[in-house]
């Protein structure tokens, strides 16, 4: 299978060519600007998959289909909020959020090659999608959580929370005063309802507010260590594929 990757930043770019060539995927070439992928596409056959960063360094990489009549499948990369990106899930275009885990990507190959119609690129609208992108609409994000403690309704607000937490297929949300509620909610479905500059997700377990930090530690094989202030229930670990990203949230 023929994939080319246009991505923004080269080290990126080559980051994601490691991880699709340990599933065992040869990728043809790295593009990392419209004008370069313009050109690409004008002198050679179209593969069979795209890898598609949203924002090039020349412009959003929607131009490329103003000048090219590209009919190969496209995965999207991108770092907008999953807010901005319900213009991807309305035109059902398959997208990785950054930074891009192991999992995910296979996930989405296998859904490619299980799936994917060649026919469908020509159907997306690609203009509203970029619209969406350029002027998105100001999401509202929670300021709060109800929990039922008993029978009762307690309501938890966002400045009380120091992070939420899955365990045993349950969510939880912990609070500066040491306790913990169990809510009806995945913390998928919790990163879409969060101000993205006030928490973040540093793994598959933890979503923490920048707030409740209270000391970061060095951890082995490239990690971080976050320490807050009342939660010692287990390590809380910035996942590797993270770290980056973490440390340019926190500033």
């Amino acid at each position: 299978m023929n994939i080319i990757i246009i991505e923004d930043e080269k080290p990126a770019a080559r980051l994601l060519q490691r991880k699709l060539e340990k599933l065992g995927y040869t990728i043809q070439t790295l593009l990392h600007s419209v004008e370069e992928s313009i050109s690409w596409f004008e002198n050679n056959a179209h593969p069979d998959l795209i890898f598609l960063d949203i924002q090039l360094s020349d412009g959003l990489s929607f131009e490329i289909f103003d000048k090219i009549d590209i009919k190969s499948p496209i995965i999207f990369t991108t770092a907008y909020d999953e807010y901005a990106l319900r213009a991807f899930k309305l035109n059902s275009i398959d997208y990785l959020l950054k930074p891009i885990e192991e999992e995910e990507l296979e996930t989405a190959i296998n859904k490619f090659q299980n799936q994917f119609q060649k026919n469908a690129v020509s159907s997306l609208d690609f203009e509203a999608i970029r619209r969406m992108l350029v002027n998105p609409v100001q999401k509202e994000y929670k300021n709060r959580f109800s929990v039922k403690i008993g029978n009762q309704i307690k309501v938890v607000l966002i400045d009380e929370i120091e992070c939420f937490y899955s365990e045993n297929k349950g969510t939880y949300l912990h609070t500066i005063d040491n306790r913990d509620y169990l809510l009806d909610i995945s913390l998928e479905q919790l990163e879409t309802e969060l101000n993205p500059d006030l928490f973040y997700r540093i793994s598959r377990k933890f979503i923490i507010p920048l707030q409740s930090i209270k000391e970061i530690q060095v951890y082995t094989n490239s990690r971080l260590k976050v320490i807050l202030p009342t939660y010692k229930e287990d390590e809380v670990i910035v996942s590797r594929e993270k770290v980056s990203d973490f440390k340019s949230w926190i500033g």
